[in-house]
């Protein structure tokens, strides 16, 4: 029997970024890339509706004329996941429902990841989830992919920039690359933006830790799938040879 509650995506795209102005509306393959993520999470059977939320009139206008539904939302948020908040809020999404915060950067996210991510919430015992994989030991050198380190019910123990866990000696071990996809119950979604940023949040400018530094678990599903983010105007070229691939 299937105890999942409905589920909602909501897709941030903001404007404004230090690396990439105006990214979402960065052209691939002849759609703005927020066009692509849409696409793709509307193809998971598990989301009842998938919206964009942006603080942007280009972004709104482009998105209606492309039949993508979008919310406006304030252009002061901190994070994403305060505006996927405030998109949820004028949805009136219900309370004890799942809310997916789905990266607008993933143009080549696999929709499998999203119904990994919220098949947890069959049990009432989950209020968060996200998804890692497995990596290698030089990946797990590279600072701007976050690691990731859990218990045996695969409740996330800390996210690190830096290698975690830090082997003594030269033996392999396994090691997890944390993938930036977080499905919320609603109740938690708002706990978590009125908690405002942790310590370690600060530190490791990581959110999530956020919720373990207030006691609330996430749980971690491991994934075979993986997808490529845009960071920069040079990662178009990438993941534009990915959807080629795909479409050949």
């Amino acid at each position: 029997m299937n105890n999942l509650p409905i589920c909602y995506g909501i897709i941030p795209a903001r404007y404004g970024s230090s690396r990439f102005q105006g990214k979402p509306l960065a052209r691939i393959l002849g759609k703005p890339m927020f066009r692509h993520v849409y696409e793709r999470a509307r193809k998971c059977p598990e989301l009842s509706q998938v919206v964009l939320a942006t603080d942007d009139e280009r972004i709104v206008s482009s998105a209606k004329s492309l039949n993508v539904p979008v919310v406006m939302t304030r252009n002061d948020h901190i994070s994403g996941t305060d505006r996927v908040l405030e998109a949820a809020e004028k949805l009136c999404v219900p309370e004890k429902a799942v809310v997916v915060n789905i990266q607008g950067d993933e143009p080549t996210l696999e929709p499998a990841m999203l119904s990994e991510l919220v098949q947890p919430f069959e049990s009432p015992e989950i209020n968060v989830t996200t998804l890692a994989r497995k990596i290698h030991s030089k990946e797990a050198e590279n600072p701007d992919l976050v690691k990731v380190v859990f218990d045996r019910d695969h409740k996330a123990l800390y996210f690190s920039r830096s290698l975690v866990p830090a082997s003594r000696d030269d033996k392999e071990y396994e090691l997890y690359g944390h993938i930036g996809l977080y499905a919320f119950r609603m109740k938690i979604l708002r706990q978590f933006v009125l908690l405002g940023p942790s310590r370690l949040e600060v530190i490791e400018k990581l959110e999530q830790l956020r919720l373990l530094e207030n006691g609330i678990s996430i749980h971690v599903v491991i994934t075979n799938h993986r997808c490529i983010g845009v960071d920069r105007p040079e990662d178009i070229k990438t993941v534009s040879k990915i959807l080629q691939g795909e479409n050949e």
